[in-house]
């Protein structure tokens, strides 16, 4: 087996569960990662993880019967309301299995808790790389430190500072953003809210902007709400004031139920704002020796449920890879981008098909549409 030394830069569950997957199969590593601990921040809310993509990442990471010890049971459960608060679709947890729901946060420490000592280093925000030549590159940390590697894999997201040694590309605003808000303890200090978003997941939709929330755990309330406006838009709302920046959002849905603009207005949290961005459909480069990027520092799109699942699929796929070429560090590379390329430009069209969904024209009935096939075709 090779001892190739891998550089992973990032620790989200891409990177981790490339780290992972190459320690199952005996290959060393280290993740440099910009969070002082694991517990700095938050991580994010509720994840549903996929039999095709996700599942088979924890199963190649020997951790499949442990994540199943994570699920929050009945949180597959979805539900669809107009404006005026009218369920127009209601559907149960069938049970399946198929999508269970974990948060991101204990997924990711049961990750980390699989990992040998040291293998992450916290507290290292990457600043640059550069290529020194012969395969072999250079990390440069806000600190000053620097790391060299033979192997260099980007797995910092969004806004990588890996990908410009492979791609000159940049994200680009897709027009809309998220503003994330949480409620707390919802079955007691919110009950409308929590009758209202039911055991899963709730989306009540409008051309152009949406509430969207999601039962977690311990009775939180997660919401999403979207708006289609440019980002000078959002730079107009004071979000330095919580309560403002909360009434001028909700003034956005005048008229929508009660219950459902409570998710706003009874916020326990500051809103925050969460633009997206994407990288361009099908997004690809040249074969850079010993450097590779996976996730969203790949393949970024508009989310759709499909990030997570994508990012821990990169990071088994190449783990797996590094570890069927021993020694040969370009062909494992080369193998794991020619199954990722268009597998990141598939996801990046769907997802932009579902976002028609959910805020084009039609909403919300295209998306019922959806669901209901999808349900009816088992």
């Amino acid at each position: 087996m090779t001892t190739t030394h891998v550089t992973i830069v990032g620790a989200g569950l891409g990177g981790l569960t490339l780290a992972r997957v190459l320690h199952v199969n005996g290959i060393p590593s280290t993740v440099y990662e910009a969070e002082a601990s694991p517990a700095a921040r938050g991580q994010g809310g509720m994840l549903d993880i996929h039999e095709h993509d996700g599942q088979r990442a924890l199963r190649a990471a020997g951790l499949y019967d442990a994540f199943r010890g994570l699920i929050l049971e009945g949180r597959q459960a979805n539900r669809i309301l107009a404006p005026d608060g009218t369920v127009l679709l209601d559907e149960p947890d069938d049970g399946s299995g198929r999508r269970p729901e974990v948060q991101r946060g204990a997924l990711r420490r049961l990750l980390i808790d699989s990992l040998p000592d040291g293998t992450v280093r916290w507290g290292h925000k990457a600043a640059a790389a550069r290529t020194l030549g012969d395969g072999r590159h250079e990390v440069t940390f806000a600190d000053g430190s620097t790391a060299v590697t033979g192997v260099l894999v980007g797995a910092d997201g969004a806004w990588s500072r890996v990908r410009p040694l492979l791609s000159d590309a940049t994200p680009v605003y897709v027009g809309r953003s998220y503003v994330e808000i949480w409620l707390h303890d919802a079955d007691t200090r919110h009950p409308a809210a929590a009758k209202t978003v039911g055991a899963g997941s709730l989306a009540a939709l409008a051309p152009g902007k949406g509430i969207q929330a999601h039962r977690e755990s311990g009775g939180t309330l997660h919401t999403y709400v979207a708006l289609t406006e440019p980002l000078e838009w959002f730079a107009a709302v004071d979000f330095a004031d919580p309560a403002a920046a909360a009434a001028r959002i909700a003034r956005e849905f005048t008229g929508w139920a009660p219950e459902l603009t409570a998710l706003i207005t009874e916020g326990d949290t500051a809103p925050v704002l969460r633009p997206l961005h994407t990288l361009p459909l099908g997004h690809r480069w040249e074969r850079v020796p010993g450097a590779t990027l996976l996730g969203d520092a790949a393949h970024l799109s508009a989310p759709s449920g499909e990030g997570a699942n994508l990012a821990m699929l990169d990071g088994a796929e190449l783990g797996e890879a590094l570890a069927a070429h021993p020694g040969d560090v370009e062909a494992a590379l080369a193998a794991y981008e020619e199954r990722l390329f268009p597998r990141g430009a598939q996801a990046g069209a769907e997802a932009a098909h579902i976002h028609g969904l959910l805020y084009g024209d039609d909403t919300p009935h295209g998306l019922i549409g959806l669901l209901t096939g999808a349900a009816s075709a088992g």
